[in-house]
């Protein structure tokens, strides 16, 4: 005779087993759908804060560009009187040569004094010794009573903003 049930033979059926296969089963679901909820919620806070951070790089290359664009803006309406010094000299017509060299004065002291604001200063060096990293020196002059490699004529003044040259004054210097 054949038996036809599925336990081997010898084994004993165990009572309750169904019902705790049953029990974990459903434990283990109730814990994959906690966990599919975490990762849901983390999964949307990750979103969040990529979006968060790309807006946060849209707004900074905005600034960027805005304060590229308007970097200037301060200088330049510092500069707007000397536009208008000027522009009122040569509408002038006649007047004599003291009073335009006058107002040119003046306009180039203003001049002057917007680059200062903005930290530019003059390279003068008249009569003290040739620096070759702020003079350049284009002729060499026989000057009676100056030390020789002194300069004794500055033919272009130079410019520094913020320590740094800008443009090197052109002199001439004392021979040996």
């Amino acid at each position: 005779m054949q038996n036809n049930d599925p336990q081997s033979p010898g084994e004993a059926p165990v009572r309750g087993q169904p019902a705790e296969s049953t029990i974990e089963m459903e434990k283990l679901q109730a814990r994959v759908a906690e966990l599919e909820a975490s990762n849901a919620e983390l999964r949307e806070t990750v979103l969040r804060e990529k979006a968060e951070l790309e807006n946060q790089r849209r707004r900074l290359h905005r600034d960027l560009e805005q304060a590229r664009r308007f970097a200037n803006e301060k200088l330049l309406g510092e500069l707007l009187p000397v536009y208008d010094g000027l522009e009122s000299g040569l509408t002038i017509e006649g007047g004599d040569v003291a009073s335009i060299r006058e107002g040119l004065g003046l306009t180039l002291k203003a001049l002057l004094k917007v680059a200062e604001n903005h930290g530019m200063s003059q390279v003068d060096p008249l009569g003290q010794p040739l620096d070759p990293e702020r003079h350049h020196a284009v002729s060499m002059v026989e000057a009676p009573g100056q030390a020789p490699g002194t300069v004794v004529n500055v033919l272009q003044k130079g410019y520094v903003l913020n320590d740094r040259l800008l443009r090197p004054a052109l002199v001439a210097v004392a021979r040996d």
